[in-house]
């Protein structure tokens, strides 16, 4: 039997005994056994993976990815055939793929990486990796060696990108060359070891009728929301952890005009905009001697002498609210951006919570002034408990009655139960008619009445 079969029969579960502490002692001697046969594969690994390393020429230029993996093919051959190492060719291929993995990629992650249908992958420390597949978490089989080896593949990720994540600097956010969205945090912060989240994005960017297609949103609304952003109203996409509201932003970023200059602000880039005038800014933390930091609130300062005529800013969550929100009063219209919320209404207060660490001494009267006047439109996002992610509100400010910011649904998911596992539900026009319409037709776009819950349904 050859090495790698009796390792993998060596991980199969083995059963309880039914009786007998003499069957208990034979066990804890299989066991212990065993527990070489399992270092034997990690041993074949690390020999050959570290004489690998030590024979690939520094100078190759490891972007040529085909032309570096047929070298380490070629040198993975040779080195098994001088160690004398017997394996099957399936065999043979797995422990290939997993030395290349290693060093061209992301180790145990980038099987999952590859996998399309996975939407996200989270490592609670070496030994424990869990996905979401489908709205559904699972747990995987793959695992880290060890904490240093997950140390090593977090290195790897952000050091491309003149990050740092160490014990002065215990937590970073980063992407991947495909635009996934990575968080990392180490000990001494995270106690169960190395963590890490990656927010995957599809290679196919999603377009507005994947969304209609997935139910995440009615014709009626897409079709309301592109002559929104046509007619340069501000809108903010709203929602929780996970709802969807950089796939939505990325998605409605589309409607803007290919004639019109883009500024995107980001912490760490990933959204993907398709119109060829885009300008993409990045924050950039402090360096090792604490200096040298750039705020999102900066470069959104800065970006008003950039001449854009929009700004999207790919979300807000602390003082650099109270920029946008003076940008967006002062002719910068048509702008986007996100915000973490549980309900429209919420997301106001948000904001308002945002500007005040700004560290300006303004009143709250004046700050929710700003808020009313700056937004025109919030779209508000929920993943359900089915998994799926819809958006729920499309709802207006309307201005300040008072002390109270006024606010009207537009449209609003209605659900009418949950079967099959799957909720059931539209989004819904509320039959009101926004307040900006007279914005919308000065830029000669007509939409129909039914648009709005008056006559037959709107189709798209």
């Amino acid at each position: 039997m050859s090495l790698l079969k009796r390792i993998e029969r060596s991980q199969q579960p083995v059963p309880e005994p039914k009786s007998s502490g003499s069957k208990m002692r034979e066990l804890r001697v299989r066991r212990r056994a065993l527990a070489p046969m399992r270092d034997a594969y990690s041993d074949v690994k690390a020999r050959v993976q570290n004489q690998l390393i030590a024979e690939i020429d520094p100078k190759m230029d490891m972007s040529h990815t085909d032309e570096v993996r047929e070298t380490i093919e070629e040198m993975y051959d040779q080195i098994l055939a001088e160690e004398n190492i017997v394996l099957s060719r399936s065999e043979r291929q797995r422990l290939f793929e997993s030395i290349v993995a290693e060093i061209l990629g992301y180790g145990p992650l980038q099987p999952l990486l590859n996998d399309e249908s996975i939407t996200e992958i989270m490592v609670n420390g070496a030994k424990q990796i869990y996905i979401e597949r489908g709205g559904q978490l699972e747990k995987t089989p793959y695992v880290f060696e060890s904490d240093d080896h997950a140390m090593r593949i977090i290195d790897r990720i952000v050091a491309p990108l003149g990050r740092r994540i160490d014990e002065s600097q215990p937590y970073v956010d980063a992407r991947l060359p495909d635009g996934s969205r990575v968080n990392a945090i180490i000990p001494p912060l995270a106690l169960n070891g190395p963590t890490l989240t990656i927010r995957k994005f599809s290679k196919r960017p999603l377009t507005i009728q994947n969304l209609i297609d997935l139910g995440t949103i009615t014709p009626e609304s897409v079709e309301f929301l592109r002559a929104c952003v046509l007619a340069r109203l501000n809108i903010v996409i709203s929602g929780g952890t996970g709802s969807g509201k950089t796939t939505f932003l990325n998605v409605l970023s589309g409607f803007i005009p290919e004639d019109e200059r883009i500024i995107t602000i980001e912490n760490a880039a990933e959204l993907r905009l398709r119109q060829d005038h885009v300008v993409t800014l990045e924050s950039r933390p402090p360096n090792i001697e604490g200096k040298g930091a750039v705020e999102i609130r900066d470069l959104v300062v800065n970006c008003l002498r950039m001449r854009p005529d929009r700004i999207v800013v790919g979300e807000c969550r602390s003082g650099e609210a109270l920029d946008m929100l003076q940008a967006m009063n002062t002719g910068h219209d048509g702008s986007l951006t996100t915000a973490h919320s549980n309900s429209p209404r919420d997301t106001l207060a948000r904001l308002e919570t945002m500007c005040l660490m700004a560290g300006m001494d303004l009143p709250v009267r004046a700050i929710r002034e700003q808020v009313a006047s700056a937004i025109d439109l919030i779209v508000h996002e929920e993943r359900m408990r089915d998994g799926s992610r819809k958006v729920v509100n499309i709802t207006e400010v309307q201005g300040m009655e008072g002390d109270v910011v006024v606010m009207q649904d537009i449209f609003a998911f209605e659900q009418t139960g949950f079967e099959g596992g799957k909720v059931i539900g539209r989004l819904k026009p509320t039959g009101i008619r926004p307040r900006f319409m007279d914005r919308i037709e000065a830029e000669n776009i007509r939409l129909p009445p039914n648009i709005f819950g008056v006559g037959e349904r709107f189709r798209y």
